[in-house]
């Protein structure tokens, strides 16, 4: 079988690039079913881009590099593309957009662009072997348990990093760059919860509230939740991609109020309430039991010297922790690192060595924020990518 160009994965920046690529576009997948992660995302609503996206919310080993596809295919374009399928969506939080309805009416309308460009979907169809020889692309493939020859003058890399193994994640963009002598940034968990020592956190579990979490200098001011295992929280969701092994983080535990002031206000009207009750105006009651344990609580207002207030606000306000690890690629949301954008046109998407080979989406060291960031990498690198391939 001959085609102009096979895409290898039906998520996101595989069915966005097939939309664009026009005819003699062949996609496929080894799930029974495309856009997973589109389904699950969003609790079932999809996150599907953020109106906030901006070059400064992507990670990459080259900052500039995700600027060209950003610029070219816009939160906004993508917003045009939902609404002029008449997918209802709100924003909640933070710039965030989730659909009224569920997530699958973006699969749906992603579908429905690759069927009017005159692209093809194969499903369940593992790859087996892949080369390269006078500029093409084999592939065997099995599919319903037989196996298929398809030839491709180009070849598009959309299956996506080590995050959400259940889901059926692999390493083979890593192997296919390596295969045609890219070079890695070595990937690694994103967006996933921390863990520390056993216990550290057990009696708190399940307690949340608003904090600003610093990782290497960027911080976060978002929900905060603890787990037996740790922390968690969009605001340690966040941090952890600024993270790494054995590094501390900085947790601010009221980001919006100085307990300082607070507590010299409360001392003048109040000054025979103790002073976990009064922190309890303004930490979880758990949270103040917890700190007990660690900091000097006792005592009243009338007896808390200003000099003590401001050291106690300081502890909340700079509370210093360095986690064991993290919860891993079972929990990551995304993959952090991937295929070296060095040897990749910022442009296309292709391969500056090799004629005909792209790499999309979270295959690529471009990792974006918590809140549709990745989906906007997604729908920006997927169209960069198809635009040039049906131009060419």
């Amino acid at each position: 079988m001959q085609i102009k160009t096979l895409i290898l994965g039906a998520g996101a920046a595989g069915l966005m690039c097939a939309a664009h690529a026009g005819p003699g576009t062949l996609v496929i997948d080894h799930a029974r079913a495309p856009g997973e992660k589109i389904r699950i995302s969003g609790g079932g609503r999809c996150n599907f881009t953020n109106l906030g996206t901006e070059p400064a919310r992507f990670l990459s080993q080259n900052p500039h590099f995700c600027k060209s596809a950003l610029a070219r295919y816009t939160q906004w374009d993508f917003i045009e593309l939902v609404s002029r399928h008449g997918i209802a969506w709100h924003e909640k939080t933070l710039g965030q957009l989730f659909c009224d309805g569920k997530a699958t009416q973006i699969v749906a309308m992603l579908l429905r662009e690759m069927e009017a460009a005159g692209a093809e979907l194969w499903l369940q169809t593992a790859l087996r072997e892949l080369t390269h020889a006078d500029g093409t692309y084999t592939a065997r493939l099995e599919r319903d348990g037989r196996e298929t020859v398809v030839q491709a003058q180009n070849l598009v890399v959309a299956t996506g990093g080590r995050s959400i193994p259940k889901m059926g994640a692999t390493g083979l963009a890593y192997d296919i760059a390596g295969q045609f002598g890219h070079a890695l940034v070595a990937p690694r968990p994103g967006l996933v919860p921390l863990t520390f020592p056993e216990g550290r956190f057990a009696d708190l579990a399940g307690v949340s509230l608003p904090a600003r979490v610093t990782a290497n200098g960027t911080s976060f001011d978002e929900a905060l939740l603890f787990t037996h295992r740790g922390l968690s929280g969009p605001s340690i969701l966040q941090a952890s991609s600024y993270w790494h092994e054995g590094e501390e983080i900085t947790v601010n535990l009221s980001p919006a109020l100085d307990p300082a002031a607070h507590l010299r206000a409360a001392r003048k009207g109040a000054g025979k309430r103790s002073l976990t009750t009064e922190l309890r105006q303004i930490l979880p009651e758990r949270l103040v039991g917890h700190l007990a344990d660690h900091l000097d609580l006792s005592g009243n207002l009338a007896d808390l010297s200003d000099k003590r207030a401001e050291t106690l606000s300081e502890s909340l306000r700079n509370w210093t922790l360095r986690p064991s690890g993290s919860e891993g690629w079972r929990t990551a949301e995304v993959t952090l690192g991937g295929v070296n954008t060095d040897g990749l046109n910022s442009k296309t998407m292709a391969s500056k060595t090799v004629p005909g080979l792209h790499f999309i989406g979270e295959a690529v060291d471009v990792t974006g924020w918590l809140g549709g960031y990745n989906f906007q990498w997604a729908w920006a690198s997927g169209a960069a990518a198809g635009r040039s391939l049906a131009a060419g």
